[in-house]
């Protein structure tokens, strides 16, 4: 870190509390996350509550990035860490199961899917992204009792904090469903990340900012911050096309994201600054395929307004 930032939580010199620092600090090498389909669906797909999903959300439930879909799961994480291991050879790897809803069944097959996880040694921890309705307390104790065995992640998509943009985008779950099961996860060792998306149809750039206003007064562990992508195949996509909406630019993200870190606690770990939308399926915006830009402009900006996580956030 350089004399000249003020920000302490950084291996990077970055002046935001990056998952890389985080993962060095606790386990003094590498770690990278590999992306699973653990074969569950969605309360949002199935008719439970609704079809198709989230209406930003790809047919592959956003495991997109998963490098073996189809095949077993030992499969898809063995071939996934050797991927790993060729761009960092010394790596450990997190098992991160990516797709769809991945507590959205019964205990007995949750633990079928899960135990196999925590019992191998090439596992360093688990991860596991779902909906806050997908969480029962026979759930939340099972992973409770897991994370002391290996460290346990639950991700949540909050996406926006305000209900009316995400009725319109189909979510079927509320903001105070997502506050809940923070509340409920909080006493317990999983540690928590939370997705938000910026750039959602209809929403300001205070909008975007509030979200993260109003998530730092809940207990929460990480966030992961994403500008919205139009897929093709999505609802979304449909929608843009048959009536184009405003997307952010470059450089209205980048203001959007250094006044969202400037509100965010100061030692909330910061997992990602833009997402992955795959380049081949990736209608709009195409600025966000070079993501190292994206995250370069942050950082400069970060430095020009000798800013940084936490300034503005009050804790």
């Amino acid at each position: 870190m350089t004399m000249n930032n003020p920000y302490t939580h950084s291996h990077d010199n970055k002046r935001y509390y990056t998952i890389n620092h985080y993962f060095k600090t606790k386990y003094h090498q590498k770690v990278a996350k590999v992306p699973l389909n653990g074969g569950f669906t969605c309360p949002n797909r199935d008719g439970t509550k609704g079809f198709g999903g989230c209406t930003f959300c790809s047919g592959k439930g956003s495991g997109d990035s998963i490098l073996s879909f189809f095949d077993s799961l030992a499969t898809q994480y063995e071939l996934g860490l050797e991927r790993m291991q060729r761009k960092w050879p010394d790596c450990l790897g997190f098992a991160y199961f990516q797709s769809y809803s991945n507590t959205y069944a019964d205990l007995k097959t949750i633990k079928k899917i899960y135990d196999p996880f925590y019992a191998r040694n090439d596992v360093l921890g688990v991860c596991i992204a779902t909906r806050p309705d997908c969480l029962t307390p026979e759930i939340i104790d099972y992973f409770s009792v897991k994370a002391k065995e290996k460290e346990t992640w639950i991700e949540l998509g909050l996406q926006s904090a305000h209900d009316k943009t995400m009725e319109r985008l189909n979510r079927l779950h509320t903001t105070q469903e997502l506050w809940d099961a923070l509340e409920q996860l909080k006493d317990t060792p999983i540690l928590t990340c939370v997705h938000i998306i910026n750039g959602l149809p209809g929403e300001t750039k205070e909008d975007m900012i509030d979200t993260v206003r109003q998530l730092g007064k809940h207990p929460f562990d990480a966030i992961k911050i994403h500008m919205l992508h139009i897929i093709e195949g999505t609802v979304l996509a449909k929608q843009y096309q048959e009536h184009l909406f405003p997307l952010l630019s470059l450089e209205d993200y980048v203001d959007v994201v250094v006044r969202q870190l400037e509100v965010l606690p100061y030692d909330c770990i910061v997992e990602r600054l833009t997402g992955d939308g795959m380049a081949k399926d990736l209608i709009a915006p195409l600025w966000t395929i070079k993501k190292t830009i994206v995250t370069n402009e942050i950082d400069k900006k970060m430095v020009a307004l000798n800013t940084w996580q936490g300034k503005k956030s009050g804790n």
